[in-house]
């Protein structure tokens, strides 16, 4: 490398640590492109992933503003030299790419490019996307300088870790999909099972009322009034359910943020008090963020719909290297020894799992009629 061994082997390093920062897709994309135009200085970098209609589902830029991408126009096709990159899988080194007979032209809005090095991205066989740069910065005496033979291997040693990143990036989204759709699928049957059985009794109830009308009214309007209750009741359930259904926002708002709003529509939905305090606590990994997320909503429903609780206090702070989250409630309780009925119908396996996963702890403290607290610890924070 021209740059030098310890300034070249550096910036790899730091190229290679920010790729594996970012478990989202778009963000893995983003920072390939930008760690492949700062390695090899380069004035333009791109990165496509193709899809299965001739085109490209996700098209990354670097090096060029926000105006003059609009300018440009909609996505390339796969073809010229993007196309051979793609279809023969092997690296692309010219000197001026404008002169080579695969090239087809491009938007007039288009930066002008010439020198080019371009490359796929590849995971065995799979093909998953095509990376290029354009223009190496530096002196041009006579045409001459452009992209190297060192600089084509480098550039393959970042495609290489690319590939891996990329990978990883889809598996997390695939599996946070799968992660969703459980979630969904347990909420809804929660929402059937709670739900019939509110608009059952509600029926019954109401034919009671309406047998009593007219032999005993004052019978006939206790049952009315429990009818209003049962329908307040069922109202509950829905709009819990509603808020559990929406997505985390995670992502953007932290972790905080998405409790805090959480747990802020939940006192108002039930008749429970429902608090959050949190002191002290810093961004988690996203695994670590989700799991105490799922372990605080599942600890909630808990709380909520089973325990009886008045009072539901949800705390998160620091201990020591760690994170804790704090889930107190004053309901009827239960025995934690009886794991199989406590592990079935409150989910503490599921809870017990999300934490394991996430290298952290659960703890659950609680017995008949003195109350629940469930606490989760995750390292860091």
């Amino acid at each position: 490398m021209s740059q030098g061994p310890r300034s070249g082997l550096a910036a790899v390093s730091s190229a290679l640590l920010a790729m594996s920062r970012h478990l989202e897709v778009r963000d893995v994309l983003k920072t390939i492109v930008a760690s492949a135009r700062e390695l090899l200085d380069a004035q333009y970098a791109a990165l496509g992933v193709p899809d299965d209609h001739g085109g490209f589902a996700q098209f990354v830029v670097d090096g060029v503003g926000e105006e003059q991408w609009k300018a440009i126009g909609p996505l390339p096709r796969q073809h010229g030299i993007l196309a051979a990159m793609l279809q023969e899988a092997r690296p692309q080194r010219l000197a001026d790419v404008r002169k080579d007979p695969r090239f087809e032209g491009w938007p007039s809005a288009h930066p002008e490019m010439s020198d080019f090095l371009g490359l796929p991205v590849r995971d065995g066989d799979e093909v998953l996307g095509a990376l290029f740069l354009a223009n190496k910065n530096c002196a041009r005496p006579q045409g001459g300088c452009g992209f190297t033979e060192d600089d084509e291997e480098l550039l393959a040693i970042l495609a290489q870790h690319a590939a891996i990143a990329l990978t990883n990036a889809r598996l997390y989204e695939r599996s946070r999909e799968l992660t969703i759709a459980e979630e969904r699928s347990r909420l809804a049957h929660e929402l059937h099972d709670a739900v019939s059985q509110k608009l059952f009794s509600l029926r019954l109830t109401a034919q009671a009322a309406t047998a009593l009308v007219d032999r005993d009214p004052a019978r006939a309007k206790g049952e009315l009034q429990q009818v209003a209750a049962l329908a307040a009741e069922a109202a509950d359930e829905l709009r819990a359910a509603v808020v559990e259904l929406r997505p985390a926002a995670l992502d953007e708002d932290g972790l905080v943020a998405t409790l805090r709003t959480h747990i802020q529509v939940l006192d108002r939905a039930h008749a429970a008090r429902v608090t959050f305090t949190s002191q002290g606590v810093r961004a988690l990994p996203a695994a670590q963020e989700e799991a105490l997320l799922r372990v605080a909503q599942e600890a909630l429903h808990n709380a909520l719909r089973h325990s009886g609780a008045q009072r539901v206090e949800v705390t998160l702070g620091k201990r020591g290297p760690g994170t804790v989250l704090r889930v107190t409630d004053d309901g009827g309780g239960f025995d934690p020894t009886t794991v199989r009925r406590a592990g079935r119908h409150l989910g503490l396996v599921s809870m017990r799992d999300r934490a394991s996963g996430v290298g952290g702890t659960l703890t659950v403290e609680s017995a008949p009629g003195k109350g629940t607290t469930i606490e989760m610890e995750a390292p860091g924070g």
